[in-house]
């Protein structure tokens, strides 16, 4: 069965506590299009870390300091957006990796305790630490063979939405053509001996992940939870007669 996430896009602390006492153990941190700052991140995720929770850090773009960055403040795993083709996302991704597999900058800090370095510290942060290239663009589609064989990466974020619009749709709405893209994403993955993870907003969407081994269904977004909480209550008022 697939683990379950819930997507953030402000760093508000009870909602990350709620989501935790709900069951939630997963959360993606949008920094692309959230509002997290560098002080924001620095304590948002060892605080998500300290309730027992695995941070994806959704970084702001295909750079190797918003990579580090993240990974230097304690993130499980990085999710890297707007990646193109096998060659872009060979030389972005070996940002979230030490050497041999790849060009990570050693820090100190959080990841080693704030001690020394062991003999066997970059082997085992490679190993823990986990790197998603985005496939959200026709580019990345088109090499997600070539893309999740590659030695630095554990596994294949599908960014639906825009990976949809680059195609020339006008919306993304789970057609025939999206569940398409979708699959070969997932069957790139497999082939590779590698996961993938997918944002799955509807029993649809949910069904074909389970189907096809997602790894992690994110499967609520931080603001549309709190409007669907809303709404439920002006529902629930208007049956009462109260509105």
């Amino acid at each position: 069965m697939p683990e379950l996430a819930f997507w953030m896009t402000q760093p508000t602390i009870p909602h990350i506590e709620i989501a935790r006492d709900c069951g939630f153990n997963r959360v993606v941190l949008d920094i692309e299009h959230g509002t997290f700052d560098l002080d924001t991140l620095d304590r948002v995720i060892p605080f998500c870390r300290a309730l027992g929770m695995t941070v994806y850090a959704k970084v702001l773009g295909p750079l190797a300091e918003t990579i580090q960055q993240a990974l230097d403040f304690g993130a499980d795993a990085v999710v890297i957006p707007h990646i193109g083709g096998a060659a872009h996302a060979e030389a972005v991704c070996r940002s979230a990796k030490y050497p041999p597999l790849g060009n990570r900058s050693y820090s100190g800090g959080r990841p080693i305790r704030y001690g020394p370095a062991t003999d066997d510290y970059g082997a085992a942060e490679n190993a823990r630490t986990r790197c998603y290239p985005m496939i959200e663009s026709a580019e990345a589609l088109a090499d997600v063979e070539a893309i999740a064989a590659l030695p630095a990466v554990d596994g294949l974020f599908a960014g639906p939405t825009d990976l949809s619009l680059s195609q020339g749709r006008p919306r993304y709405s789970f057609s025939a053509e999206d569940r398409a893209d979708l699959v070969r994403i997932a069957n790139a993955a497999r082939a590779a001996g590698k996961t993938w993870i997918l944002p799955a907003w509807t029993a649809p969407e949910r069904q074909l992940g389970k189907e096809h081994g997602a790894e992690v269904l994110v499967v609520g977004a931080q603001f549309y939870l709190v409007r669907a909480a809303f709404k439920s209550l002006v529902e629930q008022l208007e049956g009462e007669g109260i509105l």
